[in-house]
Order: structure tokens, then C-alpha cells, then sequence
């Protein structure tokens, strides 16, 4: 007997805007502000489901804090936050345009992710290790122990880079600071953390991990692969997931992001998982609280999925024009982080616009001082690159004999 049925066909995600079109945001699944719950932090992690797919808020419209997840904060606090958040685009756009004077030879932003960094940073403790991504520079930027001077210097990979040229470009590493060496090869280092989170269980200590990775990165073996040694030890990490909506040019359907959300493939391998908006400082703040608590206390991983929005290109070698509407980042239904925080300080009396005003043109001028002293130690358009006798240092505690010799033939 003949049966006759429609040829098989594959399903090809596309994205919901184009150039020359606006986007239509409705994809992004939201949730009014306060109103998800807030549940323990030894919660089962099957019992989070619903957190998963809901969208965890806590400012309005109106710059107020509302909900179980409004965090109890000193305004102090809040004003550090959000002056990080200001210092961290600041750093970025004056990079961005020395890259541009050939000052660099690469750069990625993190336009329109502050908030995801820097409120992170604040819910950590000392000794907590980060494992980041390439746009994770809030982590750094946050803290006072990092001088910017440094960070620009291995920009410039010039004679004063603390990393001596072996890493490129926003590639940073400060085991001081709990920021891991970065990996340019995507999802590395979400098993990495998971590893170290581990190690310290098993040496008894009390620092946890935190990994960092984006939307598109999640589709890399290892990605799962982290999910499932962390599942099964019950590691003490928390698994970031950054969805600001593009891998490099691909809309993050393109990993898996359509008609589900990447929280649910935590759930989905039995670990606890928030989605919240990344653009809302507060929200981060407590759900990153949340999720340290509950490693802390050794009630296993947590993966929670920032929804933020990536507003500049990919990279400096990138063309986001080319793939996406220009005026996406000002039509994105979460806002700029930095402007609903500064909204939320000026509503409960703890900031002002002038007040604003003078931070910016303040955290502009330590920036710009950051930079001449870096461009002191060179540029990469001058070509003071660390000495090739670097190659050889920090390899091993003794230099062996036979790279005593490599050096002097070099007669460096």
C-alpha cells in the first residue's frame, strides 16, 4: 500500500528583525516586576521550573523596588554600583576609540550588559573565583585593587602588561581579583569553574566559583558537559548565562533560545535555574545573592539566564548593521541598565541629575589619566612590546638548561 506524506523539512530559526525593519520584541517572554517569587535557597532544584521560564524584576516603570526579590541595600552600595557601571562604559567607549587610532589591535564591549558584571561582583566574596567571558570587564572594573592603567596596558600589549603579550586583547587574568585567565575558546571555561568549584569541596573550603558564558556558546559540548559534573557532585558554582540576544552574528535561536529558555536546560539536568532581567541592577543583585547562598551552603549549583541586550557590535572587527536593525538597543523592552538604576537612586533621594553629571565627567577624567599612563609603557602603533626574553620567564619555577640556552642563542 502507497502512502503519500509531505517531504521531510528542516527548521531554520531566523531572527525577528532585519535590517531595515524593527524588530519585533514579543519573543522576549516577560514578567511584571515583583511579581515572581522568591522561594528558599535549599529549594529542590525540580522546583524551580517556573522560575526558569518567568522572568525574576524588582524595579518598575517608575524606578520603585518591588517584590520578594527587592533586596535590602544600602543606598551606598547602589551609588558605587552604578558609578562602576558608568566607569565601565566610560573605559569602554575611550578603548573602542583607541582601537580606532590603531592604539590596540582589539576590543569588545559590554554597551548595554553593565548591570550583569557589576552587581554580580558585589554579591561575591573574597576568594570566589570568576571564570568570564570576553565582555565581563564589570567584574574588574568594580573592584579598586585592579588599576585601569594595567587592564589598558595589556590592551596595548606594551611593555607594561602584566600578562607580558601572551594573551590577546581583553584577554585578562588577576588571580588577586578572583578573575580567571580568559579563554578564547568558547564555553572552556564553564567547565573550568565547575572543576575548581568542585576542587574547593574537596579541600573544605568556602569559596565558590562562578562561570561565565552567552547564548550562543551554550550549543558548545562542553557547555553540557559542565552541566552535568555539576549536577551530579553538586558543585558549588553558579553557571551565568548571558543571552543579550546575538552570538557573533547568529540571533540566539540559532543555540536553541526559540520557543524555551537556556534556564530551562539547568532544570532540565536537575539544577536550580533563574531567568532574570539583566538590565535590572537590584534584580541582579539578589538573584546573584541567591545563587552564592546556595552553593555557600552546599545546595549544589545554580544556572541563571541574564536577559540583556548586546547594544554595540560584536567586536571591534565586527558590522552588527549588516544583520540586525540599527536602532534595536533603544527599542529593547529592559532599558539601559544605567539609566533605571540612576532613575531608582533619584526616587528614594540618594542621587541627583547633577550629581550625574559631575560623576561622569569625573569617572571620564580618572579614565583618561588610566590611559596616558598606560600609553607611557607604549602603544602597539609605537611597537614597545614586552622584550622576547619574557617568552621564557613564569614558564617553569626553574628555568631549565636546555631553555637557558634557546635564550642566549636569541641574545635576548
Amino acid at each position: 500500500m502507497t502512502t503519500h506524506t509531505a517531504p521531510l523539512r528542516l527548521h531554520v530559526p531566523e531572527p525577528t528583525g532585519r535590517p531595515g525593519c524593527s524588530t519585533d520584541f514579543s519573543y522576549l517572554s516577560t514578567s511584571p516586576a515583583g511579581a515572581v517569587r522568591r522561594p528558599p535557597t535549599d529549594t529542590p532544584a525540580a522546583d524551580t521550573a517556573d522560575l526558569a521560564t518567568s522572568l525574576v524584576r524588582v524595579l518598575d516603570d517608575e524606578g520603585r523596588a518591588v517584590g520578594p526579590w527587592a533586596p535590602s541595600v544600602h543606598p551606598e552600595r547602589l551609588r558605587r554600583g552604578l558609578r562602576a557601571m558608568m566607569k565601565t562604559r566610560i573605559f569602554d567607549a575611550r578603548m573602542l576609540m583607541a582601537q580606532r587610532k590603531k592604539k590596540l589591535s582589539f576590543y569588545m564591549q559590554c554597551l548595554g550588559e553593565e548591570a550583569v558584571a557589576v552587581a554580580h561582583a558585589q554579591a561575591l566574596a573574597e576568594g570566589d573565583m570568576c571564570f568570564p567571558t570576553y565582555r565581563q570587564q564589570g567584574l574588574l572594573l568594580s573592584r579598586d585593587d585592579v588599576p585601569m592603567s594595567e587592564l589598558i596596558c595589556q590592551l596595548m600589549s606594551n611593555e607594561g602588561d602584566p600578562l607580558k603579550g601572551r594573551q590577546l586583547p581583553v584577554m585578562y587574568s588577576y588571580k588577586r581579583a578572583g578573575f580567571f585567565s580568559i579563554s578564547g575558546n568558547l564555553a572552556t571555561q564553564v567547565i573550568q569553574a565547575v572543576g575548581w568549584a568542585m576542587a574547593s569541596a574537596i579541600k573544605g573550603d568556602t569559596k565558590i566559583a562562578s562561570a561565565w558564558i552567552g547564548d550562543g556558546a551554550t550549543a558548545a559540548a562542553d557547555f553540557h558537559t559542565a552541566l552535568t559534573f555539576a549536577h551530579v557532585y553538586r558543585a558549588p558554582v553558579i553557571i551565568n548565562v548571558v543571552n543579550n540576544q546575538w552570538a557573533i552574528s547568529t540571533f540566539q535561536s540559532i543555540a536553541g533560545g526559540e520557543g524555551t529558555t537556556f534556564a530551562q536546560r539547568g532544570v532540565g539536568v536537575g539544577i536550580a535555574s533563574l531567568r532574570v532581567d539583566g538590565n535590572d541592577f537590584l534584580a541582579v543583585y539578589a538573584a546573584s545573592r541567591w545563587a552564592a547562598e546556595r552553593a555557600r551552603t552546599n545546595h549544589g549549583p545554580t544556572l541563571i539566564e541574564w536577559e540583556t541586550y548586546r547594544a554595540g557590535p560584536h567586536s571591534t572587527s565586527d558590522d552588527p548593521s549588516k544583520y540586525r536593525p540599527a536602532d534595536d538597543w533603544q527599542r529593547f523592552p529592559l532599558g539601559d541598565p544605567i539609566a533605571r538604576l540612576k532613575q531608582h537612586l533619584i526616587a528614594i533621594g540618594e542621587w541627583t541629575e547633577e550629581q550625574h553629571a559631575a560623576a561622569h565627567k569625573e569617572l571620564e577624567a580618572e579614565v583618561l589619566a588610566a590611559e596616558r599612563e598606560a600609553e607611557r609603557h607604549g602603544t602597539l602603533l609605537e611597537g614597545r612590546a614586552a622584550s622576547a626574553a619574557t617568552i621564557f620567564e613564569g614558564v617553569y619555577h626553574e628555568m631549565p638548561e636546555h631553555l637557558r640556552r634557546q635564550r642566549q642563542q636569541m641574545g635576548v
